[in-house]
């Protein structure tokens, strides 16, 4: 595990999150600054910079969590679509240097922005809380 790596850190436990599901090879967790309610990253236990240099069990047992939890967040949340991203490289906006796709419930109706938000935990763990209360 890289020193620096948030991700592996949030994984070890080290650092809190609102984990919505873990199995073997992957976690699910809210991200703390949203860009929609439900805003979850999808990322293997294992180290890598990015989804391209990812070991392909690792990627696709990501892909399988992601197949996994995707309907959970459309019940739970109400949802009628979801985007799905994956960043990879400092270019392509990736920020956090451990492989992770975004997964971004949408509502029909509601303005489509990719925007971070600040909220605050409690929104988090309520939101964590009722997506896991589907699972």
């Amino acid at each position: 595990m890289p020193v620096d790596c948030l991700f592996c850190k949030i994984i070890a436990g080290e650092i809190p999150s609102h984990t919505i599901y873990e199995d073997e090879k992957t976690v699910a967790f809210l991200d703390i600054l949203p860009v929609s309610v439900g805003h979850t990253l999808v990322v293997p236990k294992a180290h890598s910079e990015n989804l391209l240099e990812a070991d392909p069990e690792d990627a696709n047992a990501v892909l399988a969590t992601m197949q996994k939890i995707a309907p959970v967040l459309r019940v739970a949340l109400e949802a009628d679509g979801m985007n799905v991203g994956i960043n990879c490289g400092e270019a392509a906006g990736q920020v956090v240097f451990h492989t992770h796709v975004h997964m971004m419930p949408r509502v029909a109706g509601t303005p489509r922005s990719f925007e971070h938000k600040s909220v605050s935990q409690e929104e988090l763990a309520a939101t964590a809380e009722k997506i896991r209360a589907k699972m």
